[in-house]
């Protein structure tokens, strides 16, 4: 009997995650096989329907699993001790680092989410909205300026906003070749920045309301 030990299979299951999402995002849902999914976690194609019942599951996995880990995320963040700001820091910071570690994740829901079957699609969109509440509830207690009734679609506007700074920075600096790190921020410095440029959107956000 071998003594090596065999990967467990939620191990494989997270190493089929991570390059369907590298793959999905480099070429397209369309554009990528199993076959080559398969190749690249070192499994047969076939061998991956153990995991997966199709691309489709996978796609489905990914972007219904983030969705998830977003609004738990941003839940157990939402209790943050020390006040509004406290809570909105936190969860700024959550999306930071979400934003600079899974830039293919958000490849995937800009161009992938139609791929997903209605069912899916509609639990995305869900859970979706349910994170986005947690902002708006954040941002208009941090900011009194946005916390009145008619205020509430600047909290929203600004909170999308801000979704777009966060998401698309890293999307757009893109990733460096190996040792190439010529113009770009370290990624402490890149996260302090994101977070100060969120904070200041919402700062114009209550200031321009406070003004209207």
């Amino acid at each position: 009997m071998s003594n090596v030990p065999v990967a467990p299979a939620t191990s494989r299951r997270d190493q089929i995650r991570r390059e369907a999402a590298r793959l999905f995002a480099a070429r397209g849902f369309l554009g990528v096989g199993v076959d080559e999914i398969g190749k690249a976690v070192g499994i047969s194609g076939p061998g991956l329907y153990r995991h997966f019942s199709g691309k489709e599951a996978m796609l489905a996995d990914l972007l219904v699993g983030i969705s998830e880990r977003l609004l738990e995320e941003g839940s157990r963040r939402a209790d943050t001790p020390g006040g509004p700001q406290a809570v909105l820091d936190a969860l700024i910071s959550g999306h930071v680092d979400f934003s600079l570690n899974d830039p293919d994740l958000i490849t995937l829901h800009d161009r992938e989410l139609l791929h997903l079957k209605e069912e899916d699609r509609r639990r995305v969109r869900r859970l979706q909205r349910g994170y986005v509440e947690l902002w708006v509830e954040a941002v208009r207690a941090a900011f009194p300026a946005l916390a009145a009734a008619e205020a509430e679609s600047a909290a929203r506007a600004a909170v999308h906003a801000v979704f777009g700074l966060l998401n698309s920075t890293p999307h757009s600096i893109g990733r460096p070749a190996p040792g190439d790190r010529a113009g770009l921020l370290p990624p402490a410095e890149l996260a302090t920045l994101l977070h100060r440029l969120a904070q200041g959107a919402f700062t114009a956000a209550a200031d321009g309301w406070s003004r209207a």
